[in-house]
């Protein structure tokens, strides 16, 4: 029946898409949580079953289980095509592991208008697992603004006291972005040749990878592209919405943002700009590099100087997509192995980074760090966590970040030896931002507001324990994840390699 009736991609966008629609009729919040988080369990459940039928190239008969493409707008050439393949199972799994962990850590959060609050959550979800499985450029554009709508609200409804100001630079960043890139794919379409008879042009995805663009196209089509995709991320200097969003979001929603959202920039950058515009990519790829070489140091030394823990691990997160965004571009197998594995490391140590964060504003009543201090005397466990996420976070060896971190410096180093120095700074930097975060909110004498601490939940402890396990998993062991990625990383290189 998998593969004839439905199939892989199909449900990872129809199961939180269903069940975000009847949230919102909940009534009690208490049944809506429940219901939201046996949604996300359910998701992840068919994530974690796909990863058994990825490998099409050993078995071509899982090739149906992974891939369908239904008439949608025949007379345009756009079908509702999805796909999961070793580029997009990475942040499909990320999604599905990122949902229920939050909904966990938040669960006895109480939240108001809960129905409304799951249901967007739910949305949201359907969103990213959208955005990762397209294959047309339609679908990808219209689940690259589903994932916006939810978020706008989730942030300007449950945010803090500057909400409206802060999502409303969010979304005109985001929505100006999406809309470059959509000028960009109706430019191209007029150029793609036909994959039906009923059209003569196509939007799906393999029309893109064969439209034959002339070098003057691609370089100014790479921008309209590259910006919508420098705002998701974000990359220097398209980053300066992220901080003022993060800071002003609830903590679910910003967890959601900061682990998975960005990361469809990230993807996208992979997906979609790598493959289409070559000859571009040649042209700016120093360029890009070294915007994303001042983002690592820029947002480090933010990072450093930051009160707010929010903010502090704002700052940190963009220091750390800059070196995603040059390892991609840096051109070789070995940034964008590492680029592809970190996204999913990122991933798991923001979000950890996040939950400690949360736990210590809703146990204390601040997040301010001049505030805090001793918090290991009054919760030690806490502390242990939040030590072996912070080491992955700045890539000690035997933590999932150090195999990633490797390769994508490694990367930028054949590319370019002076970007690799000026981006290994952004690791020396990493350590003195976070262990000076452990030192003061952690260690030294108790102050008033940590002596108000209260232990973690049991919630709280299990979700910890799953990201310290996955931490250490991959740190010991992350072929786990490259040996998914290596042969369509290695075959996104051979186009571009191809056509330079």
């Amino acid at each position: 029946m998998l593969g004839n009736y439905y199939t892989f991609p199909e449900l990872l966008i129809w199961i939180p898409l269903i069940t975000g629609l009847i949230a919102v009729f909940f009534k009690k919040s208490a049944g809506v949580r429940s219901f939201a988080l046996f949604s996300s369990l359910a998701t992840l459940v068919v994530a974690v079953i796909s990863l058994f039928y990825i490998n099409t190239s050993a078995h071509p008969e899982y090739f149906s289980y992974n891939h369908v493409s239904y008439v949608w707008l025949p007379y345009i050439g756009s079908s509702f095509s999805v796909v999961l393949d070793g580029i997009s199972i990475i942040p499909v799994i990320l999604t599905a592991v990122t949902f229920p962990l939050v909904f966990i850590a938040t669960h006895n959060r109480p939240v108001q208008q809960s129905g409304g609050f799951y249901s967007l959550m739910l949305l949201f979800q359907a969103g990213l697992m959208g955005v990762f499985v397209a294959a047309d450029a339609l679908v990808f554009y219209f689940f690259w603004e589903l994932a916006l709508i939810p978020a706008y609200f989730l942030c300007s409804r449950w945010g803090g006291p500057q909400k409206i100001a802060a999502t409303f630079k969010f979304f005109i960043y985001t929505f100006t972005g999406s809309l470059l890139m959509l000028i960009g794919i109706l430019y191209i379409y007029q150029f793609t040749p036909p994959t039906g008879p009923n059209a003569l042009h196509s939007f799906s995805l393999t029309a893109f990878y064969a439209t034959p663009l002339k070098a003057s196209q691609q370089l100014w089509l790479f921008w309209l592209f590259f910006l919508a995709f420098a705002i998701k991320m974000p990359i220097f200097p398209f980053h300066t919405w992220q901080p003022d969003t993060y800071e002003q979001a609830p903590y679910p929603t910003v967890m959601i943002l900061s682990a998975v959202m960005v990361k469809m920039g990230v993807y996208a950058m992979i997906r979609w700009v790598l493959p289409v515009f070559p000859l571009a990519l040649v042209k700016f790829d120093h360029l890009i590099v070294v915007l994303c070489v001042i983002g690592i140091v820029y947002g480090s030394c933010l990072a450093i100087v930051q009160n707010d823990l929010k903010r502090l691990v704002a700052w940190a997160s963009i220091a750390h997509l800059g070196v995603m965004g040059a390892g991609i571009f840096s051109g070789n197998i070995q940034g964008l192995q590492g680029a592809l594995l970190e996204m999913f490391n990122h991933g798991i140590n923001v979000l950890g980074l996040w939950i400690v964060v949360e736990i210590i504003e809703h146990t204390t009543g601040v997040r301010k760090i001049s505030e805090l201090g001793g918090l290991a005397k009054k919760s030690p466990l806490l502390a242990i966590f939040f030590l072996i996420i912070a080491l992955a976070n700045v890539g000690l060896p035997l933590t999932n970040s150090f195999a990633s971190e490797f390769l994508m410096l490694s990367g930028i180093f054949e590319f370019n030896k002076w970007m690799a120095a000026f981006a290994c700074l952004g690791v020396i930097l990493s350590a003195v931002y976070m262990l000076n975060m452990m030192r003061k909110v952690f260690y030294g004498p108790v102050s008033e507001a940590s002596g108000n601490a209260t232990k973690m939940s049991g919630g709280q402890m299990f979700v910890l324990s799953v990201v310290v396990i996955m931490i250490l998993v991959l740190g010991v062991y992350p072929e786990l994840i490259l040996r998914v990625t290596e042969v369509p990383a290695q075959a996104i290189l051979n186009r571009l390699m191809a056509h330079v």
